[in-house]
């Protein structure tokens, strides 16, 4: 069970008696040890964040300042993918860390592995300044039920590392099949899966032998819990699990199950969650609903990039810390070669408000100047709202990024949903010249041609 404050508090400099000559040194950027304790209980801060906790006090707070979703990385030659060390059952208490990785499925039995993957591997979209590609693939035995073929899975483990360099997870209910696999992935980190109530005693052996996290599945909480616990027993720490539920209603309650037990520190089930979403009746409905609730590890059947792409945005979007969203640097940006007379467009920096603003005046060939100002990354409107957006910051950023000194035609065009500035920049600016443009990034092209013709 986690410790409480008090109890974690007794354990620090602050909290021995006599008190230790560093207590409250505030070198962990906490006023009191106290303070630092609190935090501590409630996972907001790290226990290494303390330099004079002495090492039998780091080994009695080290289950209770442990993440309760343990952090499983897996690793290829080329990058690697986390899942876990998640805090919080909904993202705006605090955020959500790291995303849930996309992986494709291949048969070991499939032609073409090596063309197949190369396609998938290649995919590379850019989503407001973000480059997304897949993170993965999920390399499958010919049969779950049975026993497949090592040599023929090594092959194909194989095949699939010639196209990519991304990590991998092999699938196999046979622990001879796995290492052989396994085998043809030297000094990686792949996902072993997957250890059940009839094979968890060699999956274990194997885990351990190549020092690799193992997936564990089950059908019921009940047996998951009890097969993670049996594996600790072995000295395996790593796990992933696997609910086995291909319903979307059972899989929601089950995914939410076990994120609630974890957050109450329940061990057994601390671990991040594999969805297998190419098994279900409607792969990206099911896909969906896992990036949601609270798949660590989503496994799709094959690479299709329209299905990818939403699931992808889908991800960024939730992953997005509420508490600082998508942003681009402030600053002075050129569209379209802009000369002194073009005219100086106004925006803030949330992501998604610029590249809006910045795709359409690009498409349309016309030239401009584009001033991003900083408004801590909120749109136009909310930024507006929160008196982040004013006639004061406008007139800085213009001074401040010396716009001035780059047109011969001191002209600046508003956002339409803040015309009530026009006034109040017109007294900050007074040598400027100030143009309300549309309320909508869609309708700039329109309005440079005409409006601002003249």
């Amino acid at each position: 069970m986690a410790l409480t404050g008090i109890e974690i508090f007794k354990l620090l400099p602050g909290g021995q008696r006599p008190p230790h000559p560093k207590a409250n040194c505030k070198e962990c950027g906490i006023p009191t040890c106290m303070a630092f304790a609190m935090k501590l209980a409630a996972k907001q801060v790290e226990l290494a964040a303390c330099p004079y906790v002495s090492e039998e006090s780091k080994t009695k707070l080290a289950e209770s300042s442990a993440p309760p979703i343990r952090l499983i990385t897996l690793k290829g030659p080329g990058s690697s993918i986390k899942a876990g060390n998640e805090v919080c059952l909904f993202r705006h208490e605090k955020t959500f860390y790291n995303k849930p990785g996309l992986f494709v499925r291949v048969k070991a039995s499939q032609a073409n592995i090596a063309a197949e993957v190369a396609k998938a591997d290649a995919y590379k979209v850019n989503y407001v300044g973000m480059d997304f590609t897949v993170d993965g693939f999920a390399v499958e035995a010919d049969t779950l039920s049975g026993t497949s073929d090592p040599t023929k899975f090594a092959d194909a483990v194989k095949a699939v590392r010639s196209a990519t360099k991304r990590p991998l997870i092999l699938v196999a209910k046979d622990a001879k099949v796995l290492e052989a696999g396994a085998a043809a992935l030297p000094g990686e980190t792949p996902l072993l899966y997957g250890a059940d109530s009839a094979n968890w005693e060699a999956m274990g052996d194997l885990a351990k032998k190549l020092n690799a996290p193992l997936a564990v599945c089950a059908d019921n909480l009940d047996t998951l819990a009890d097969l993670t616990d049996k594996l600790k027993g072995k000295g395996l720490e790593d796990f992933v699990i696997d609910p086995s539920s291909t319903k979307l209603g059972a899989s929601i309650a089950k995914y939410t199950q076990i994120r609630r037990l974890a957050l109450k520190n329940f061990r057994a089930l601390g671990f991040p969650v594999i969805s297998f979403a190419c098994n279900a009746a409607d792969e990206g409905i099911a896909a969906a609903q896992a990036i949601a609730k609270y798949a660590g590890f989503v496994v799709l059947d094959k690479f299709v990039p329209e299905l990818l792409y939403g699931l992808l945005v889908l991800r960024e979007n939730i992953y997005t810390d509420p508490q600082k969203p998508i942003q681009v640097t402030p600053g002075i940006y050129e569209i379209n070669n802009p000369k002194p007379e073009s005219p100086v467009l106004i925006t803030t920096n949330f992501s998604i408000t610029y590249f809006a603003v910045a795709n359409e005046v690009e498409g349309s060939g016309l030239p401009a100047w584009l001033l991003v100002c900083d408004a801590e990354g909120m749109s136009v409107l909310t930024a507006w709202a929160a008196g982040k957006f004013d006639s004061e910051r406008i007139a800085k950023a213009i001074k401040g990024f010396n716009v001035a000194s780059k047109v011969s035609r001191k002209r600046v065009v508003l956002p339409g949903h803040v015309a009530v500035l026009s006034g109040e920049l017109e007294a900050e600016l007074p040598d400027w010249e100030i143009r309300v443009g549309p309320r909508e990034a869609v309708d700039l092209p329109g309005y440079m041609k005409t409006a601002l013709n003249n």
